[in-house]
């Protein structure tokens, strides 16, 4: 059983703040418009809390899922509520009425955001604990919570309990009443946990 401590949560946030400047550079280079993007919180959680962030198993959600492949394997989501992935797609593909669900293109453009700021992070963390992390082809489903999560979670839960979610903020740097919130939840495989903590410095008992 691994004891998390304040120290292992520090240290993850100064990961994902970089790994979110890398993400914004990015989401401002495709969108040609300067995007702001933040770590208000992460959290290390059981599975069973996953479900409250998103409002229940029975909640719609916008959810991009992709292997984390390399050294060190794992799972990751990048979740969001329907309405504000509609308005990340009316970013992405201005003048568009049509809701996501019915628009090819903008669940298209959606899985390629999720796999622009997934990569981002797994780079950051990468690069600080020198082990060779990158993300697998995404995968974009619009279902409910319940059936999401578990069909990512089934697998893994049979050895782990945990996970790391990263709450995450988008700005359009001139817009900023229109801030998207997502949350990334960050999956390793259970012998992941302490080899990550370990590279970073951090005993993970």
């Amino acid at each position: 059983m691994i004891k998390f401590t304040q120290k292992h949560l520090d240290v993850l946030k100064e990961v994902g703040n970089i790994g979110a400047g890398n993400a914004a550079t990015a989401l401002s280079t495709l969108l040609n418009k300067k995007i702001n993007m933040s770590i208000p919180d992460i959290k290390i959680v059981e599975f069973n809390e996953l479900m409250d962030y998103v409002g229940g198993p029975e909640e719609e959600i916008v959810s991009v899922f992709l292997r984390i492949q390399g050294s060190l394997p794992g799972s990751m989501f990048f979740v969001l509520q329907p309405n504000q992935a509609q308005i990340l797609a009316n970013q992405l593909i201005p003048d568009m009425k049509e809701d996501i669900r019915d628009h090819e293109m903008a669940l298209s453009a959606i899985a390629e955001i999720g796999n622009i700021l997934s990569g981002s992070y797994l780079s950051a963390l990468s690069e600080f604990t020198a082990i060779n992390m990158f993300p697998s082809v995404p995968s974009l489903t619009v279902d409910m919570a319940g059936a999401i999560l578990m069909q990512g979670l089934i697998e893994i839960s049979k050895e782990s309990d945990y996970a790391i979610v990263i709450d995450t903020m988008i700005e359009d740097e001139e817009n900023t009443t229109e801030s998207i919130k997502g949350h990334f939840f960050l999956l390793p495989d259970p012998t992941s946990f302490e080899t990550i903590f370990s590279a970073l410095g951090v005993e993970g008992k």
